[in-house]
């Protein structure tokens, strides 16, 4: 009898090892897979770069001409061709279309739908007589450099020719995982000596942040 007691005790305290091991190992699981979700809920990703090139003064008009570099990154954070616009003045605003989709894509990691989409529209400054305005991508067009590589399906074509009808039609949004689509216009004083990074937030919009200029950075 007490043979059997001593094995049934062994018996029992291997299911509770075994059972706790499997407790903790599925508790580690949700922690990493929770962590995943938290890091892509507040992920974001660097899409363009701007720094002053030049700045002229007008002794006659006492204005003070703002040239600045353009320098946008594709999906695989390649350099696209720089751009140079001129303004007289130096707060310049990126006039952009965003697109959010449902959380539930962005914790999933979803190859399309993991993050917001963007692309800028026009760069700006407004004056006392309206705006200058450069235009850098044409509507109803997937920008240069935006398409996502080794993703063959028609996803990608059909948000970006409904772009517009989104942003005016929740409903519809909804049905493809959008949240909602709006303009928006992140801006700031540029300045030489200083390198503005302008980022996309995976479950937001678009932000600039600034440092100053380390020397490997070349006009």
């Amino acid at each position: 009898m007490k043979l059997t007691i001593s094995k049934l005790y062994i018996v029992i305290t291997g299911i509770v090892i075994i059972a706790a091991s499997l407790y903790m190992l599925k508790s580690q699981i949700e922690n990493r897979q929770l962590k995943k979700i938290i890091e892509r809920l507040t992920a974001d990703s660097r899409v363009a770069e701007v720094i002053v090139t030049d700045v002229k003064r007008d002794a006659k008009t006492k204005k003070a001409y703002t040239t600045i570099k353009f320098l946008e990154y594709d999906a695989r954070l390649n350099p696209l061709e720089p751009k140079y616009f001129t303004f007289s003045g130096n707060v310049i605003q990126f006039q952009s279309m965003v697109i959010r989709f449902d959380d539930f894509y962005v914790k999933k990691g979803h190859p399309l739908k993991g993050k917001s989409a963007y692309f800028f529209m026009k760069v700006f400054m407004l004056t006392d007589k309206g705006a200058e305005t450069f235009e850098i991508t044409k509507i109803n067009e997937i920008p240069s450099g935006y398409e996502v590589a080794d993703v063959k399906n028609n996803f990608e074509k059909k948000i970006w020719q409904k772009f517009w009808g989104y942003a005016l039609n929740p409903k519809e949004a909804g049905k493809v995982g959008i949240k909602n689509a709006q303009i928006e216009a992140p801006g700031t004083k540029f300045v030489p000596g200083m390198i503005y990074t302008i980022k996309i937030e995976h479950d937001g919009g678009l932000r600039i942040d600034a440092k100053p200029v380390t020397p490997y950075v070349k006009e």
